[in-house]
This record gives C-alpha cells, sequence and structure tokens, in this order.
C-alpha cells in the first residue's frame, strides 16, 4: 500500500508507551503506541480501554473524551471497526443486556465478550452503521421511521369516509392490505418452463430448478412421494398428478421408515428462493429466480398495497397511498396545511420527522420506498431519524461513515448533525475518511500504521492540527487534493443512453464515451444510479460491481469467494496423490471437533456465546492426517494463513498467481488467504469484489462509489488501478462523489440539478477542465474549491455538452 513503509515516528517502536493492566490478566508482550492530548483531569469524563485485542487490535490502550466528537481515522483495515465497533460498542450493548433478566435474555441477540483487559466509564450505545435494512419487503421508508404510523392515525381521525382506526390503512393488517397482493403491491408469476422439462420423466432430470438435481434431497421427497410415477413423463401426468406435483401443500407421507414433509414443486420453490431476500442468495439461485419469476404491479390496488376503501378516505383530495408516494420534502408541506387541532401534537410530530429527513437529506425519498432498495449510505441515515429528536443525553452514538453515498455540498450538513448530537451532551464517535469530518472533530484518533498485521496500533490521539505536524500517514494526506488532468484521454467510440425514463429520470439522452474513466456525479438522489445501472447493467461485455454486500460467514474467506481454493485444493490432490476434497475445511479434512472452523463456541446461557480455539486442531482447522500433506513446503492451513504478498512468491502456477495477483492488485496484500470473510471492513470487501470481477472479460466495468471505507491514501492507489484497466483497453464508468476521483477523470457527466423530482436530469458533460471554469452546478462549486481555482470566467451560452 502507497505510503506504509514509511512509518511515522508516532508509530514506531521506542515510542510506545506501556500502559498499567486493568482488569484481567494481560498478555505478554502487550504495548501500545500512543500520543495523548490534553485530557479532563477527571478521569470519569473519559471512556478508557485497555488492552483491546479484538481482530488486528495490538493490545490498544487509549482513553476517549466523553460528550465530544471523536473521529477514528486510518487506512481500511487498520483496526477502527475493531476498536469502535468490536470493542467499546459490543461491550456496552453487552452490559446493557445483561441488566436483564435470564428469562429475557434468552430472546436477546447473545453477545461475546470482546477481547480486552478493561473498558471503564462506557454509556449506553447505540450504533448507526451502514447496514441494509432487512429483506422485509413490507417494511417501508414510513415504517422504519414511524412516519407512517403517525399518518396513519391522522387519516383515522380525520379521513373521509370515515373507514375505522389507524389499522384499516395499513398495508401489514388484514384490515388495510390489498386482499389480492396480501399487501405487498406487486404480484408473482412462475414460468414453469424454467422449472421443469415436461419432455422427461423424473428420473431423467424433468426438474430444472438449482438443487434438485437426479439423487439429490429435494429431488428424493418428490420421487418417492408416491403421488406419481417417477418413471412417466410429466406431460403424460393426470391432473390429479400435476396438482400434486405442483401445487400440494405441505403433507406429512411416510417415506420408507420415515416420516417427511411433502410440498408440491411451486410451493417449495416459493419457501426455498421466491420468500428469501434476492441479495441473500447464492448467484446462481438469484440467477434462476430472476429467469423463472416475473414481478408485475398489482392490478387490484395499482401498486399501492391498499385495500378499495383505505384508498376512498381523503383528506385534502388525497388518500393516504397518495401522501405516501410523495417525495418527503412535498410531503412535509401538505402535511403543514393540516390544522385540525384534534390531532395538532400529532402531526406537529410528523412534520418534525419529516423536516428532519430534509434535513439529513432524504427529502427526495418516499415514505413507500421498500428498505431493501436503499443504499447503505441512506440506511444510516434513515436509522439517524429516530434520534434527531430524542430527548436522551449522555449517550454514545456510533457512526459508520456517515457521509457515504453523500455529495460534498450534503457532507456540511450532515456534520451539522453530528455536532447538534454532541451539543446535547452525547459522545459520538464517528469512523470516517472524508477530511470534512475530520476538520470538525474535538478529538482524533489515528489507527495504522499498515493494514491487517501491519496495524492495530494507535499512532497518534488528540486534536485535528495535531494530525498534521503528527507523521503519520491521515496526517500527511490530509490536505492532500489530486489535481485535474493535464491531458485526458480521447474517447474511442460511445455508449449511448436515449431516452432514460426510469425512477426520476426525464427521458435523459447522453452519450458515454468508450476507452476512458468517465464519473457520474450529483446530489444524492439526482438519479446517477437509475441512469447508470438502469441503463447499462445487462449490456453485454458490461460488468457491474455495486455495493451489494458479500454474503460471507465465517466459513467464508478470500480463499473461497475468489476462487482460489479450488486450484490450491487440486494441487494439493495432485502432488500427494489424495482426493481433493480432503483439502476443504468445509468437507472430508475438517476437523471433527470444530467441524472446520477452528473457533469452538460454547452457549454460556445469559452470558453468551464464548468462542475458544479449537484444542484437537489448536485452530488449523483440518485433522491430522490432512496436515501431513505438503505442497512446496507447506500444510493446507499454512497456505491459507499466508497473506497475498507471501502466496505471491509461494504460488508459482498461471491459476493461482493470476487470482492472488489481482487481490494484490486492489490493495489486499495484506489479507491473509483463510481470513474470516465476516471479519473484514467494508472497504476491504468492496476492492475483494472488484478484484474478482476483474478476473471478467469485458470491455466496460461500471463501479459503485468504489472510495466508500478507503482512506485518503488508498484512494490515490484505486485510481491508479483504474487508470492500469483504462490503458488496458478498457471502458472505466464511476459512480462517485469523491473530488479526487472526479479531478482525476477523463469526462463528467453531472446530474440534477437537485434530488428527486428536482433532478434526474443531465446538467454537465465534458472534461473536468470544462467543469470547474465553465459550470455553476453544485458539483461545479465543489470540485473548484477541491483544485483550489479561485477564478471562474464568465460563461457564455448553457452548460454541457
Amino acid at each position: 500500500m502507497k505510503g506504509y513503509d514509511e512509518i511515522p515516528a508516532a508509530c514506531t517502536p521506542h515510542s510506545r508507551a506501556v500502559h498499567t493492566t486493568i482488569g484481567h490478566a494481560r498478555r505478554p508482550g502487550g504495548v501500545v503506541m500512543s500520543r495523548t492530548s490534553q485530557h479532563p483531569a477527571d478521569t470519569h469524563d473519559l471512556i478508557q480501554v485497555r488492552g483491546a485485542r479484538v481482530n488486528n487490535l495490538d493490545d490498544v490502550s487509549v482513553d476517549i473524551p466523553k460528550r465530544r466528537l471523536t473521529v477514528f481515522t486510518g487506512v481500511s483495515g487498520s483496526g477502527k471497526s475493531s476498536l469502535v465497533f468490536g470493542t467499546i460498542a459490543a461491550e456496552s450493548q453487552r452490559l446493557i443486556n445483561e441488566t436483564y433478566t435470564a428469562f429475557l435474555q434468552q430472546f436477546m441477540p447473545q453477545r461475546s465478550r470482546p477481547d480486552v483487559d478493561a473498558l471503564t466509564n462506557l454509556s449506553a450505545a447505540i450504533i448507526v452503521d451502514q447496514e441494509r435494512m432487512g429483506a422485509n419487503s413490507r417494511s417501508t421508508v414510513g415504517t422504519a421511521t414511524d412516519a407512517h404510523a403517525m399518518l396513519r392515525i391522522v387519516f383515522g381521525r380525520l379521513g373521509t369516509p370515515h373507514i375505522g382506526t389507524s389499522s384499516a390503512f395499513s398495508f401489514n393488517t388484514t384490515e388495510g392490505m390489498c386482499p389480492r397482493c396480501e399487501g405487498l403491491g406487486e404480484v408473482s408469476d412462475i414460468d414453469l418452463s424454467q422449472l421443469v422439462n415436461e419432455e422427461l420423466s423424473l428420473n431423467d432430470g424433468a426438474i430444472i430448478v438449482p438443487n434438485f438435481n437426479v439423487g439429490s434431497w429435494y429431488w428424493q421427497q418428490m420421487a418417492k412421494s408416491g403421488f406419481y410415477d417417477p418413471d412417466v413423463k410429466l406431460k403424460k401426468f393426470t391432473k390429479a398428478q400435476w396438482d400434486d406435483f405442483l401445487h400440494k401443500p405441505a403433507t406429512k407421507i411416510k417415506s420408507g421408515d420415515h416420516k417427511i414433509t411433502y410440498e408440491g414443486l411451486v410451493v417449495k420453490v416459493q419457501r426455498l428462493y421466491l420468500s428469501k431476500d434476492r441479495d441473500s442468495v447464492q448467484p446462481h439461485i438469484r440467477a434462476f429466480v430472476d429467469r423463472a419469476v416475473t414481478f408485475t404491479t398489482c392490478a387490484d390496488c395499482g401498486g399501492t398495497r391498499l385495500n378499495e376503501a383505505a384508498r376512498s378516505s381523503k383528506i385534502d383530495k388525497r388518500n393516504i397511498a397518495d401522501c405516501s408516494s410523495m417525495q418527503i420534502n412535498d410531503l412535509a408541506e401538505f402535511v403543514r396545511g393540516i390544522t385540525d387541532a384534534s390531532v395538532a401534537p400529532l402531526v406537529a410530530n410528523l412534520r418534525d420527522t419529516l423536516d428532519s429527513m430534509v434535513e439529513i437529506g432524504l427529502g427526495y425519498l418516499s415514505l413507500d420506498r421498500a428498505t431493501n432498495t436503499l443504499s447503505g449510505g441512506e440506511s444510516q441515515r434513515v436509522k439517524m431519524i429516530r434520534h434527531l429528536g430524542s430527548s436522551l443525553t449522555d449517550i454514545t452514538y456510533v457512526f459508520d461513515e456517515p457521509t457515504v453515498g453523500l455529495h460534498p455540498h450534503d457532507i456540511q450538513r450532515m456534520n451539522d448533525l453530528l455536532r447538534r448530537l454532541r451539543d446535547k451532551g452525547n459522545t459520538v464517535l464517528v469512523v470516517e475518511h472524508k477530511p470534512e469530518v475530520v476538520e470538525i472533530a474535538d478529538h482524533v484518533v489515528d489507527l495504522g500504521p499498515g493494514a491487517g498485521s501491519g496495524g492495530g496500533t494507535i499512532c497518534y490521539t488528540g486534536e485535528v492540527d495535531g494530525l498534521r505536524t503528527s507523521g503519520t500517514l491521515t496526517g500527511r494526506y490530509l490536505d492532500h487534493a489530486v489535481e485535474l488532468r493535464e491531458k485526458t484521454r480521447e474517447a474511442t467510440g460511445v455508449l449511448s443512453i436515449r431516452k432514460a425514463t426510469l425512477h426520476n429520470l426525464k427521458k435523459v439522452d447522453v452519450d458515454i464515451p468508450l476507452g476512458v474513466l468517465t464519473v457520474v456525479t450529483g446530489v444524492a438522489g439526482s438519479g446517477k444510479s437509475s441512469l447508470i445501472r438502469g441503463s447499462l447493467a445487462g449490456r453485454p461485455g458490461v460488468v457491474l460491481v455495486d455495493q451489494s454486500p458479500i454474503r460471507g460467514s465465517r466459513r467464508s474467506n478470500p480463499a473461497t469467494y475468489s476462487g482460489l481454493l479450488d486450484p490450491v485444493r487440486a494441487a494439493f490432490a495432485k502432488a500427494n496423490g489424495v482426493k481433493s476434497a480432503l483439502f476443504s475445511a468445509n468437507s472430508e479434512g475438517a476437523c471433527p471437533n470444530c467441524k472446520g472452523i477452528g473457533i469452538v463456541y460454547t452457549d454460556l446461557a445469559m452470558v453468551g456465546s464464548v468462542g475458544t480455539v479449537c484444542e484437537e486442531c489448536d485452530g488449523k482447522r483440518f485433522t491430522p492426517k490432512v496436515l501431513t500433506y505438503k505442497l512446496n513446503g507447506k500444510d493446507i492451513s499454512q497456505v491459507l494463513d499466508m497473506s497475498v504478498t507471501e502466496a505471491l512468491d509461494y504460488f508459482d502456477t498461471k491459476p493461482t498467481r493470476a487470482i492472488v495477483e489481482r487481490l494484490a492488485d486492489v490493495g489486499l496484500g495484506y489479507l491473509r488467504l483463510g481470513q474470516p470473510l465476516n471479519t473484514l471492513s467494508g472497504g476491504e470487501r468492496q476492492r475483494l469484489k472488484l478484484a474478482i470481477n476483474m478476473a471478467e472479460r469485458t470491455s466496460t466495468y461500471v463501479l459503485d462509489e468504489p472510495t466508500s471505507g478507503l482512506h485518503l491514501a488508498d484512494v490515490d492507489q484505486l485510481l491508479a488501478l483504474l487508470d492500469r484497466l483504462v490503458d488496458g483497453g478498457n471502458t472505466v464508468i464511476v459512480i462517485e462523489h469523491h473530488q479526487a476521483v472526479m479531478a482525476h477523470a477523463d469526462w463528467i457527466v453531472d446530474m440534477g440539478p437537485g434530488a428527486g423530482h428536482d433532478g434526474g436530469e443531465v446538467v454537465f458533460t465534458g472534461t473536468p477542465n470544462d467543469l470547474v471554469t465553465t459550470s455553476d452546478s453544485l458539483t461545479a462549486q465543489h470540485l473548484r474549491d477541491y483544485v483550489g481555482w479561485s477564478k471562474m470566467p464568465a460563461r457564455a451560452g448553457k452548460t454541457g455538452r
């Protein structure tokens, strides 16, 4: 990683200060690198961390001032999230759970103690993270913020004709939901030709659904049910057999010596695949669902989810569905017009909630927007709504990059909200990379000096001005700015988009140049993703690398996810003359005691689940017999414990080297091949996906905010990678807000001028130099400030091309 070899004085071994051990017995060699600023004399005004060892933290000890705004910085993988989320917030929430009775605790998430010697002066922690808001298709922005509940009560009181209480306006109750779509707003049809081949029998493989191949467990449940002959072609089934085969509801039947539950194929497919969130299933299942199922707007309710009675009741000629579909900033104006004294307090609360959403930059959303369609940044801001009006004080609020997805114009508003939370007497802890947020910090904790095993230490603590002179990587890059390109690359053609109308797009026509780096920008909600993802995804040769999360578990790791483990297992098998399955921790070679995880989890009831290194395999995950087999002098466990950089020197075959080289190219050289995916930071997961997609034979890459989770120094490396892709003959299109990426681009497409129905237009296309010299868009204003452009010539005509 660029700059990591230049370890600042604040992070060299001779500057380490040994702290007094508090609490548990201290691990040998526990030392901490830190430089502290002036703290309040009263230690009760400090959150004190002693000997934190979660993930890569190296016995970290640090004092964090309470009722202040503290920003945690450092390169991706340096240990920021491990300290803030995995240690401080995790222990606070665990201790709160312990205040409940053992009976209640059994229904709550079980949290294990973080690996830390002592944590003192904690207050109740509220985590406001970027996790998507779930797969529940019944959850909307309105239900998640309680705005819809308040609106339902208003309609229950004032709507005419009067149809009942607030539950009569809910699409989640039988009183209010549309009976045809059951409150979902859409109905699904299954294409049977994607499920079965009627020309075949079951024994010949008539079922073409994933995981229903001949001999599989699901296939056996069907073929041995006795409801039809598995040797008869499906097209010769009687009507009764056909109904049993496809639509029979769950029924207990006897199969051999056992009783099993039989379901018709359509019933089983709906339960197994269609009832789950699309992003939570494996890619091949997702592809099957996309082929087999078509979703259409419910004809009875028009997609409003509500029955006719709920739609008939109105206030000022608008029903609740009309209100829910309005942009929130427009709905706020509508609510201001409701002046009936009987609902005045409720309307005031609703108005405050809607105004907060506008203030936080979500005014372009609508209350009926499904939460599973929100980006990570939008999800985080929706979660903030509940806390802005709270009367609670002395709470610890923990934020994970709250500026993700925000245009520079919107970051100032986010900063104001963070200050407001602090000024109410709360402790605000923010993991962040953006200089605009670091600048407003009362206190900074910088971790590093590198990532993974090269990080996990405190390089600096103190005020922002001190960070600049600290010599740390963050300090050196805090005022760093990428300059505009002196010469942009020439396009080799264009990708044309014509009459794009998805979401808020207003019949947009635009040409995206080929063979160059194009950045599509604009405020949140301006139509960037609708334009690019909605128009280009699915075109031949286009690979989309978006922000959908990697569905990894503690069994998944970079080796399995990247496909590296397959050729490695094959090489081990060939070298030792045994089966390749022996070298999988999920198969025959797994340690029977820990089931190939390397850790044994013990449920201690109210104390939570505690993980300990498996005594049988010593955390190596494999049986002793498997570990006797070597490849180039190493066993499979030693190979998985190597970093990507070490793997570059170890592997000598083309398939394996190609994979590890791509992982190194995206800056993941420090990751261990067997490191569980659930321990990776958001930035690491994003780059892992990019590395995998680089293997595709493609000509056009579409990246959705690739700077998410990246340190300022990491952004330079990302830009170098994008340049290599373009110089290699590819087209790179980046949806991005980061000014460094804009400045480095060959071409800019700026969407706006605002968000929602105030956006959806192309306000500028051209080079970055043209943008700063000729445009007055919000993006142009901020890019001018970023590159230090002080004078803007008088414009002669309309912006854009």
